[in-house]
């Protein structure tokens, strides 16, 4: 097994592509980052599960993507009640995924190939199987007990309080040999950890100092607002906004569990540990609306470098809303902090399914054009739509815990589809979730051979992105947004790039009085060059133009 060595003063090297510009912008800020879920990527044995094994395997193609950097859900070992996130064993990769030597070679080859690799790093609670709980469950004098949440019981015996899990009932769970309860903000086999015992803190610091010794390039945190519960455990109030439809979990506003000021803090205490290695990033998943993402970059001191922004995934699709959602998450942001911009993951549904095929050509500029760092999920760039899961075959335990809302996160978590045979080439064996249809959902094989898919319309754009640098490095400059059209430039010393998006499916005329060459359309089949305004958009036709 690898010695834990320092890696410091030599990662500047790692994962540095021949062919990346030379800048003096991070890596995380020129990156296109590629979610993961092994689970659902590539299987190597047979047994329906992907592995680390099989994504070696499919390193060729994401190199070939042209992305810069995989974030993978988590490996660690787990009983796998929530895909992986109800961890017991942070130091160690599950058997299903495969052995540490197989990540160290994964990471290696990650580097090779001239990418990075980011882990999911899950700090706000572990699985009840983990020798930390064990421990705390057994007494309340063991060494282990302050590592947890614990309260005793209200006066009528019941639960201390009224806060919910999200995966619905009491956040709180009996143990009768304590007379106790623990806290648990997701399932009931995910007690939440004590983030105020400075000795949690701690072994959570060690925990990222192991895997950066390892050569991991930076984490993606789970949960990041949730660390952290109102000391005085005050009930939370009702959510005005709730009716018969709203999902029981979301009948409390979560005023005292969520976005509390000690858990900032904390983001500040690993972000430190993230700071003493070279070149590693933190990214991190947020709570609450547009207007909160801001002070997760930090106050008097740093937070994340990459607070994960949702806004293009939860704004509706027309031209006035999106350049609105654009602009109030721009205005939210501190000054000289860097924004993202996500379109899928594994919790968030397909946005294909929600926008269509024509439009998820002009979802893939925005992604690559906008300023910031763009974040896909697997199967995005072949415009995968929600897969239909059977009730017997249901995994997710939102959908078993919470049926009949929608909450399903199955649909978007089905593997990955290589070829259009029946297992898709993810596996030999029974894949672990339904696959979308052969005969009709998108592949890469089939993408791969076709000069004007969406995959390479992809391809086209990260290219485009390389090559350009001030659809990276530039300013961004909204433009009126009129038409059905979303227009705006980005716009360095060196050049001006205006782009421009029809989001129906008729044709619009783009009212710009100008020339330029145009750099790319969304159908991949115009001749790039001179355009005069105005120009007329094809149905839901998108276009870059380099201004003159």
């Amino acid at each position: 097994m690898r010695q834990e060595i320092d890696y410091i003063g030599r990662s500047a090297s790692v994962g540095a592509s021949k062919t990346e510009p030379q800048t003096d912008q991070p890596w995380w800020q020129r990156a296109v980052i590629y979610e993961i879920a092994a689970i659902s990527f590539q299987d190597s044995n047979g047994d329906g599960i992907g592995d680390l094994p099989g994504l070696r395997r499919r390193l060729d193609y994401l190199r070939w993507l042209g992305v810069d950097a995989i974030w993978l859900t988590p490996i660690y070992r787990s009983p796998m009640l929530d895909l992986g996130y109800d961890i017991s064993d942070f130091r160690n990769t599950d058997p299903r995924f495969g052995s540490m030597e197989d990540f160290d070679r994964l990471v290696d080859d990650i580097h090779s190939h001239g990418m990075r690799v980011i882990l999911d790093f899950v700090p706000n609670h572990t699985s009840d199987q983990h020798p930390w709980f064990v421990e705390s469950r057994s007494s309340k004098q063991n060494c282990k007990r302050n590592w947890y949440v614990w309260a005793d019981p209200a006066p009528n015996g019941g639960p201390p309080n009224n806060w919910t899990s999200r995966f619905g009932g009491s956040a709180w769970q009996y143990e009768p040999n304590t007379n106790q309860y623990y806290y648990h903000a997701f399932l009931v086999q995910q007690p939440d950890l004590n983030w105020r015992n400075p000795e949690v803190r701690e072994e959570m610091a060690g925990i990222l100092r192991f895997w950066m010794a390892r050569g991991v390039d930076g984490f993606r945190m789970d949960a990041s607002a949730v660390l952290a519960e109102d000391e005085l455990m005050r009930d939370d109030p009702p959510n005005p906004t709730a009716d018969e439809n709203t999902p029981p979990p979301e009948h409390l506003k979560r005023v005292f569990t969520d976005d509390r000021p000690e858990s900032m803090t904390y983001i500040e205490e690993l972000r430190s540990v993230i700071d003493t290695f070279e070149e590693r990033v933190l990214a991190g998943e947020v709570q609450g609306k547009t207007d909160r993402i801001g002070h997760f970059y930090g106050g008097e001191r740093p937070r994340l470098h990459l607070p994960l922004n949702f806004a293009l995934l939860d704004s509706p699709w027309d031209a006035l809303s999106l350049q609105a959602s654009i602009d109030a998450y721009f205005n939210a942001i501190p000054a000289g902090a860097w924004p993202t911009w996500v379109i899928g993951g594994h919790d968030k549904r397909r946005i294909a399914s929600k926008i269509g095929q024509a439009q998820a050509r002009n979802l893939a500029v925005l992604l690559l054009t906008l300023r910031g760092t763009p974040f896909l999920f697997a199967g995005d760039e072949l415009g995968a739509e929600q897969v239909n899961i059977p009730s017997d075959r249901i995994r997710d335990p939102f959908e078993k815990l919470v049926p009949g809302h929608g909450l399903n996160r199955d649909p978007q978590r089905a593997p990955m589809r290589w070829d259009c045979s029946e297992t898709g080439g993810f596996t030999s064996g029974e894949p672990w979730l339904p696959m979308s249809d052969a005969d009709r959902a998108p592949n890469v094989q089939d993408a791969q051979a076709d000069p004007l898919s969406l995959l390479a319309l992809y391809r086209a754009l990260i290219k485009l992105r390389k090559e350009h640098s001030t659809l990276i490095a530039g300013d961004f400059r909204p433009r009126r947004s009129r038409n059905d059209i979303i227009t705006y430039e980005r716009v360095d010393a060196d050049a001006s790039i205006m782009v421009a998006l029809n989001l129906i499916d008729e044709p619009r005329l783009l009212e710009w009085n100008g020339s330029g060459v145009l750099l790319l359309s969304t159908g991949l089949d115009r001749d790039l060059d001179t355009v005069i305004g105005p120009l007329l958009l094809r149905p839901n036709e998108g276009v870059i133009i380099a201004l003159k």
